[in-house]
């Protein structure tokens, strides 16, 4: 194999060439710098969760390849993983998924020491993930709190401390996470019911699609309480009333539970977390 062929295939395994699990990690995280920072975050802190985000996400996905490299052969959608092909070794994997983790740590070393301890939790929610689809019904709830883990980090970082609201955010991104999860669970269902992998698509059965727009209405009403307590101005809840239609926009896709719907209702949740983030953003512009 060629040098270019492998960073090639160490591209496809850190998956920065799917960018949308960067975005649904990074947005709940930027909620919370701009609340932790009242609208106004230190702009350091925010470059280094910002490259944080790119660094453990890539990590993560390593890790989650390594764990699962003997079933993504069996799945359509990844059985060309680098791993399954052959074209990066497990060694080399571990290494690449170790060097990561270490770069991210450093950065780390920059913030409050509150925020440094917190990220031993943040690395054992990314490495432990993976084996959750082996026992939990719904592993899309522990993927919610290692993706919303940055929530606890960005308080730690800018205020020293993580007050209830900061769980409460937590908590919304875990409802929002078991609705986009479930969208992308739908459509390797058939797939990880023959191979034995846990899935809230696999829970929820027929009740899939109301499942999903339940998380969705749940995350929607925890934000509203959250606003509520902030203070937030009127832009905010009109950031919400998006994200709400976005979430209607959803449900016309996964309803027929087509797999190539289901897949684009799971991508297009970006927006939703932008519509959140513009709405908040400019309350606090305001």
């Amino acid at each position: 194999m060629s040098y270019k062929e492998k960073i090639n295939a160490y591209y496809r395994l850190t998956r920065l060439d799917k960018p949308i699990g960067i975005l649904l990690l990074l947005w709940p995280t930027l909620w919370a710098l701009l609340i932790a920072g009242q609208g106004q975050p230190d702009w350091q802190v925010v470059c280094i969760f910002l490259a944080g985000t790119v660094l453990m996400r890539s990590a993560g996905c390593v890790m989650n390849d390594i764990a699962d490299r003997r079933f993504d052969g069996y799945v359509e959608r990844t059985r060309l993983r680098p791993l399954v092909s052959g074209e990066v070794s497990v060694k080399e994997a571990v290494m690449l998924a170790g060097m990561l983790s270490l770069v991210a740590f450093m950065l780390v070393l920059f913030l409050h020491p509150l925020a440094i301890a917190l990220s031993f939790v943040a690395l054992f929610l990314a490495a432990s993930y993976p084996l959750t689809k082996r026992f939990l019904a719904i592993p899309q709830a522990y993927l919610g709190i290692a993706f919303g883990f940055g929530i606890p980090m960005a308080f730690a970082a800018l205020t020293g401390g993580v007050p209830w609201l900061a769980w409460l955010l937590l908590f919304a991104n875990i409802f929002w996470a078991i609705a986009y999860d479930t969208e992308y669970a739908m459509v390797d269902r058939d797939d990880d019911l023959k191979i034995g992998i846990r899935s809230s698509a696999i829970f929820f059965g027929k009740r899939d699609v109301a499942a999903i727009m339940d998380c969705y209405a749940a995350m929607l009403v925890l934000l509203v309480f959250v606003g509520i307590r902030l203070g937030l101005a009127w832009p905010f809840y009109v950031g919400l009333c998006l994200a709400a239609l976005i979430a209607g926009y959803h449900y016309r896709l996964i309803r027929a539970r087509q797999r190539q719907d289901c897949f684009k209702a799971f991508l297009h949740n970006n927006w939703l977390g932008t519509a959140i983030f513009a709405g908040l953003l400019t309350s606090y512009l305001l």
